[in-house]
């Protein structure tokens, strides 16, 4: 039987529909069995994540998974310019929402109808909202997404377009939030979190797995914008697995990058608390990562501390100044990635240090 243990008290609850939380507000993370060295458990005729179903939540013999993946994953990793050859960029903004997040509601989702889920609810500043309508709809699976009002309109007629119900709620991303919880403790609906629900970063994992067998090693350091954490929280469970496996010999540093305008693991990380302190969100225009209240702070602050990261802000001009940088280069995205590369164009590297990058969200998804 599958289990979660909270990361606050220890308590441990049997996977279910209605378990989100522990019952003294910590989160919760997946508990694993220890799997042995992977190398030969790639399944490589699978060109998508799924590949590495052997270090999935699922059996290898599962076929509920194959009725609703759009083939995500196994993005290309390629060289940022001839002038930086040693930085590369993984383009997981090409995926079937095109969000790095379809890894982790691919995996959620399919989870969710294994366990017999017919509605679930999900709160969103757009992408995530976006994705789990899309794998909901795919798997037959009913879907609430509570938004914020000022929601980019495309990502809003994007979730809309896949039949989900949108909720608009005035206030903070964290109303939003509070808003979803309440209906899904009142209504009885599985809430399909991709902060709350460990499952998610089973597939986001993935992101760790496709650059380890795409390097045929792990990079120096891998530098990823964070907000709720759920790339960077991702990126280090499947090194971590990596490194268990005998895989790779060396955990990656974690840099991770936020907006000024919303900073509270950065301003945590600098005066060295365990967990970051609530802020106002003063307006950035990297919408994915302004989150004034980060659940799952401990975690991502352990991660870079633990991997001896670092965390870099970034102001809206320079925000600007990346995403015009990066189109130069051939890449359209999304704001918040492109505050990620304004925090990569600050950061000090060392010579010959391999450096990875994610472009996180396609720029046509953006006002």
């Amino acid at each position: 039987m599958e289990q979660y243990q909270c990361h606050s008290c220890g308590t441990k609850y049997n996977v279910s529909e209605q378990v989100w939380k522990c019952q003294c507000g910590g989160v919760l993370d997946l508990i694993k069995e220890k799997v042995e060295r992977f190398n030969s458990k790639v399944i490589k005729d699978i060109p998508s994540m799924w590949r590495y179903i052997d270090a999935m939540p699922f059996d290898r013999e599962s076929v509920i998974w194959r009725g609703i993946t759009m083939g995500e994953g196994y993005t290309p990793l390629i060289v940022l310019d001839s002038e930086e050859p040693n930085t590369f960029v993984k383009v997981d903004y090409m995926m079937p929402t095109l969000s790095f997040k379809d890894r982790g509601a691919a995996v959620l989702i399919a989870k969710a109808k294994e366990l017999g889920v017919k509605h679930v609810i999900a709160d969103s500043s757009g992408n995530a909202g976006t994705l789990i309508a899309a794998y909901a709809k795919r798997a037959d699976i009913a879907c609430d997404i509570f938004v914020g009002k000022g929601t980019s309109p495309k990502k809003i007629a994007q979730v809309k377009a896949h039949g989900a119900k949108v909720r608009e709620i005035e206030g903070t991303r964290e109303d939003v939030a509070e808003a979803a919880q309440n209906a899904v403790n009142e209504e009885k609906k599985f809430y399909a979190s991709h902060v709350y629900n460990p499952f998610f970063y089973e597939g986001t994992k993935t992101y760790a797995y496709e650059i380890w067998e795409q390097m045929n090693g792990a990079p120096d350091t891998l530098i990823i914008p964070v907000g709720n954490g759920t790339l960077l929280l991702g990126a280090y469970y499947g090194f971590k697995e990596l490194l268990e496996k005998k895989c790779i010999e060396k955990m990656p540093k974690l840099v991770a990058i936020q907006a000024e305008n919303c900073a509270p693991l950065a301003e945590a990380f600098i005066s060295n608390q365990q967990e970051a302190k609530p802020v106002e969100n003063s307006g950035t225009l990297a919408e994915g990562i302004a989150i004034a209240k980060p659940a799952r702070s401990v975690q991502i602050l352990e991660a870079i501390r633990v991997t001896n990261g670092n965390m870099i802000t970034v102001n809206e001009g320079e925000i600007l100044k990346a995403r015009t940088a990066l189109a130069s280069k051939g890449f359209y995205v999304e704001p918040t990635t492109a505050a990620n590369y304004a925090g990569y164009l600050k950061y000090n590297r060392a010579f010959n240090e391999k450096i990875v990058i994610p472009l996180c969200g396609a720029g046509i998804k953006s006002n």
